[in-house]
């Protein structure tokens, strides 16, 4: 029987790790895209906008739980993730015309990166593993 490739320590033990890290790269690398790129003409919504920097970073923390084995991983995850919502909004001040810095976004980005990694704390921590060892016949290994 032979024995398929880990990615180190870090991630679950996941059949498709390349795949399911891969979209979460791809997912981090959209954030940062949208975050630099003109804002699409928004609805008003009070703090809509607020609502959508938690959102996006709760997302990508809530799948980092689901990629990280250990608390060591997930907290680093969580530091770089904070530390991209800061650089972001630091960089639509200094790079973009078209986008501001602003303070309350990068607190909302970090509140939704601390809510997100909370997931680790529930049931719901190994959705992703529990989905991806089963076959594909869908019966467990």
């Amino acid at each position: 029987m032979s024995r398929r490739p880990r990615l180190g320590r870090a991630f679950k033990p996941l059949r498709r790790p390349v795949l399911w890290g891969g979209l979460w790269i791809a997912a981090i690398a959209a954030v940062v895209v949208l975050s630099l790129a003109p804002s699409a003409p928004m609805p008003e919504v009070p703090d809509g906008d607020k609502l959508g920097h938690f959102l996006a970073y709760f997302a990508l923390a809530a799948a980092a739980v689901q990629l990280y084995a250990r608390w060591p991983s997930l907290l680093g995850a969580g530091i770089g993730l904070v530390l991209l919502g800061i650089g972001l909004e630091y960089a639509q001040g200094t790079l973009t015309d078209t986008r501001m810095q602003d303070a309350a976004d990068a607190f909302a980005n970090t509140l939704g990166v601390i809510v997100g990694l909370s997931t680790r704390l529930t049931p719901f921590r190994d959705v992703l593993l529990q989905l991806d060892t089963r076959g594909l016949d869908g019966v467990g290994r």
